[in-house]
């Protein structure tokens, strides 16, 4: 039976996006909170706070031209002869040569929003509930965001709602676990990769494997930004005995399955991945239906993990 659920776990999803479309979920305001990296105001000092948090690290206190933009490669290139503390002399001419030979051969690739200066990835983007409040939120025309989901349904609702605008977003069918599907962004490329409850519906043996993926699509101080079920959350004591594929592994009565996270399980998926912890905590409320007469005790874990500045060595 549990194979049954893998194989056809699109079905289910496809299914669960036909029946509801975009009247299930509420589009997620709450994360200019929790996450003020999506924030317009963030964008534009987001390398400058970085920096000034790592003064002590050998990366350079060098940022580009265009504020917002991450680590981009005329940056890192200017500073390239700098060390910390000590003078150096300029790199030779072959490398200099070796460096502006790889500049180009980036630039020339073409890719949807190659020319942002900004780039977010929403991975298990369902019907836009949080991709529209971004775009809604931060006129930024340097800003790119990508948003992809398993669901081929889920991504056509993205694609015709009113809000969606080719010139900022791009949205694309993706399965998390594919090992064989490239993202179409190249590698070193994204400030912020976001996951909202999205993690927790694929099976635990393929989740490593999709964070580290991910991991290397991010730029150097990039951020992965993560919401998801803690163990014990309401959501998995009310599952049944029958219900249970594997330990803190369920599915629901539709044939969407969900896992019950620990902060440790996380923590080990993405420093595996060689991205650094900024924030692992979890989130308890308790939230009362007065008209269903009924209280409900939620469990949720956010995370932030950044990955590392590139060293001036590297």
């Amino acid at each position: 039976m549990p194979v049954d659920y893998e194989i056809n776990a699109n079905k289910y999803w496809n299914d669960f996006y036909k029946i509801h479309e975009n009247g299930f979920f509420k589009d997620r305001h709450w994360l200019f909170t929790e996450f003020p990296e999506l924030a317009p105001s963030q964008n534009q000092n987001h390398l400058k706070a970085l920096l000034s948090e790592n003064k002590g690290s050998e990366v350079p206190a060098c940022r580009s031209s265009e504020d917002g933009s991450g680590l981009i490669i005329e940056a890192q290139h200017s500073c390239s002869s700098v060390s910390l503390g000590r003078k150096t002399q300029p790199p030779p001419v072959e490398e200099n040569v070796t460096q502006k030979l790889r500049h180009l051969e980036i630039c020339a690739d073409e890719f949807p929003g190659s020319s942002a200066t900004y780039r977010i990835l929403e991975v298990g983007c369902g019907v836009g509930n949080t991709v529209f409040p971004i775009l809604q939120t931060n006129n930024d025309p340097r800003l790119f965001v990508y948003c992809c989901d398993f669901s081929s349904t889920a991504v056509e609702l993205v694609q015709t709602n009113s809000a969606y605008d080719p010139s900022r977003c791009f949205a694309f069918v993706h399965d998390l676990c594919d090992e064989d599907k490239s993202y179409p962004v190249p590698g070193d490329s994204l400030d912020v990769i976001i996951l909202i409850f999205v993690l927790s519906a694929i099976i635990p043996d393929k989740m490593q494997n999709a964070i580290n993926r991910l991991s290397r699509l991010l730029k150097p101080g990039g951020m992965m930004l993560l919401r998801d079920y803690g163990r014990y959350d309401m959501a998995q004591l009310r599952f049944k005995k029958g219900q249970c594929l594997s330990e803190n592994f369920y599915v629901r009565g539709d044939g969407t399955r969900v896992y019950f996270f620990t902060q440790d399980e996380l923590d080990a998926l993405f420093t595996t991945a060689g991205l650094e912890k900024v924030q692992n905590l979890v989130d308890r409320r308790l939230q009362v239906n007065r008209g269903k007469q009924l209280t409900m005790y939620r469990v949720w874990i956010q995370c932030k993990y950044r990955k590392p500045l590139l060293s001036s060595t590297s």
